[in-house]
């Protein structure tokens, strides 16, 4: 039984202590038997003006995630999610509909296996479906007219990037807080969108504009699902690596100038392949996803701004939709404009930025789009940017070398303009004009 009394520095069951006569300070650590969940746990402390005029609070929330390379998740000798389903007495499920149509017959074996009931909502997940009224239809199935989940049950998201953006929000919004587990089935889902604890659906002509910090409490990633994927997809998710790579991890960078072609033509050693390239896979994985993961998942609800995963990711929201491109060819024209932008700042020689451009165009991703020269735009995507980072800045990361960046506080219209351009420049004399593979949303069939 926990007591109360009008005296805070008499509470029982927390520890406190008083800082002065007049200012008390009570830290409240909640008993263990009262926790609501087993990923998420919490502690604060409130502070008495001793004039009983105010006080202040301040309150911290830890969430323990966790991300996996597995191989065989739906193999019904994997007991990985059957241990986690087994003892809630069922699995909800929310599933790619194309996944479903490749996979959901290995995924109903898998639970029927495992003697576990399991309540499946296939969902459609282009582009064009990132949504709040896909969010909303997803709320509905999670909600009392559907499963109704618990607050503390673990619902199965298995999908690609729009999925995980979109199933990602509707768990957080259902209970205000209800834990998923995520199984990315496209290199984006993987080692990007799918460990990330930002949830969003799209704005008006801005991407990503409407959402909440609700990071998966376990991401399984098993690269046996990009055999499937058509190549564009594979090529797409690549950029993601890529940022990474040039931000933080020279090892990757080289891992990827060495073997990116024969990983894109193999789906990462799904499509044939030897020990060594099936070893070299997991390798680039695992890199990409640690690198990622150490800086987005440690600094959950962006409260810094020194952000190397946002390399490629400044100007691209504001000129993705408007050019309809992929997303992973809209990240590497920012990463390439990025990386000429930083030569005119005296942050980044000539032939590193070179490398970049090159790594991008040997797998066949776009390094320039002449919606860059729509200046207008350019600035308008900057003042959303600011917003979107708190009015403090631009804090657009650019690459210092090939495995480390900084970060331009601002970048002035002139300075945009003079970048712009000696791009142009530079793209114009490649064979395609910098132009790269099925860059279009249309290309695949997505629209």
């Amino acid at each position: 039984m926990v007591q109360t009394t009008s005296d805070p520095k008499l509470s029982t069951g927390h520890p406190q202590r008083s800082s002065s006569e007049t200012d008390q300070i009570i830290q409240f650590h909640h008993p263990e038997q009262y926790r609501t969940s087993e990923w998420y746990t919490g502690s604060g402390e409130i502070a008495a003006s001793g004039d009983n005029r105010s006080f202040e609070v301040t309150a911290t929330y830890t969430l323990t995630a966790e991300v996996k390379l597995v191989d065989g998740v739906f193999e019904p000798s994997n007991p990985t999610l059957a241990e986690i389903y087994s003892p809630r007495g069922r699995c909800v499920a929310i599933v790619d509909r194309s996944v479903d149509e490749l996979y959901g017959d290995a995924l109903r074996r898998y639970f029927e296996s495992h003697e576990i009931p399991l309540q499946l909502l296939a969902c459609r997940a282009w582009e064009s479906d990132k949504t709040p009224e896909t969010v909303h239809n997803l709320l509905k199935f999670l909600g009392k007219d559907g499963c109704d989940v618990s607050r503390n049950e673990p619902v199965l998201v298995v999908g690609g990037g729009v999925l995980s953006d979109v199933a990602g929000l509707a768990c957080a919004l259902q209970h205000r807080r209800t834990p998923y587990i995520m199984v990315g089935t496209t290199i984006v889902a993987a080692i990007d969108a799918g460990p990330s604890p930002r949830t969003c659906t799209n704005g008006a002509q801005f991407k990503n504009s409407i959402g909440v910090y609700h990071p998966p409490v376990l991401t399984l990633v098993d690269r046996n699902f990009f055999r499937t994927l058509a190549t564009g997809h594979i090529r797409n998710g690549m950029a993601e690596i890529i940022k990474m790579a040039v931000t933080d991890d020279p090892i990757l960078f080289e891992l990827m100038e060495r073997h990116g072609v024969r990983l894109l033509e193999t789906h990462f050693a799904t499509l044939g392949g030897d020990e060594e390239l099936n070893a070299i896979a997991d390798e680039v994985i695992y890199r990409a996803l640690f690198s990622y993961m150490k800086h987005e998942g440690t600094n959950m609800f962006e409260t810094y701004q020194d952000r190397p995963h946002a390399y490629g990711h400044t100007w691209s929201p504001r000129f993705e939709p408007a050019a309809k491109l992929m997303h992973g060819h809209s990240v590497a024209i920012g990463m390439a404009f990025g990386a000429s932008l930083a030569v005119e700042l005296n942050w980044l020689e000539p032939a590193e930025r070179d490398r970049i451009i090159n790594l991008c165009r040997a797998i066949g991703l776009s390094v320039y789009h002449p919606i860059l020269e729509d200046i207008d735009l350019m600035l308008e995507g900057q003042k959303n940017m600011r917003r979107k980072r708190g009015e403090g800045g631009l804090w657009a990361p650019l690459p210092t070398g090939i495995g480390s960046c900084d970060y331009a506080q601002e970048v002035s219209s002139g300075m945009l303009e003079v970048a712009v351009e000696h791009h142009k420049q530079l793209c114009a004399a490649l064979p395609d004009g910098g132009r790269g593979q099925e860059m279009y949303l249309s290309d695949l069939g997505l629209e």
